[in-house]
């Protein structure tokens, strides 16, 4: 199995049906996206796919052969914080933590579509749970983002 996560070229020996959390997890070491609930609900196991967010929980890794696969770690780039995570922490967003890689890669591939998106369609494309309940600095560090006319 090819897989190219985060700009990197990987080849494993894993069963076709193994979720790509777990390959990515268990078998490259990128621990970014988390378990959560295992039905691809929550959200704290998104990750990038060509640029849409995906569920890696339930995503069987043969889907994600030879595709682009982004996670938390591969968002930076040369040292420097992605805008959103930027904003991320200027607006003081995470409590635990837990589900925000992926709360971040879903305000990327948001922003990526709506460059100026409307508290409607935050809420529509924010579907990840957060048990802290940030929703609204969430929205508020998405606003940030798209105000600097920053292309996600």
């Amino acid at each position: 199995m090819k897989l190219k996560v985060n700009g990197k070229a990987h080849e494993l020996d894993i069963e076709p049906d193994m979720p790509l959390l777990w390959a990515l997890r268990d078998e490259l070491d990128i621990k970014g996206p988390k378990f959560g609930c295992g039905v691809a609900q929550c959200g704290a196991c998104t990750v990038l796919l060509n640029g849409e967010p995906v569920r890696s929980c339930s995503y069987p890794v043969s889907a994600a052969a030879g595709q682009q696969v982004i996670t938390i770690e591969g968002l930076a780039s040369k040292g420097k914080l992605h805008p959103v995570q930027q904003a991320w922490v200027e607006h003081q967003v995470p409590q635990c933590g837990y589900c925000q890689g992926g709360q971040m890669l879903a305000a990327v591939a948001l922003l990526k579509k709506k460059p100026k998106p409307s508290d409607q369609d935050i809420d529509a494309a924010m579907t990840n749970i957060c048990r802290c309940g940030t929703y609204a600095r969430i929205r508020k560090a998405i606003h940030a983002v798209a105000a600097k006319g920053v292309r996600a």
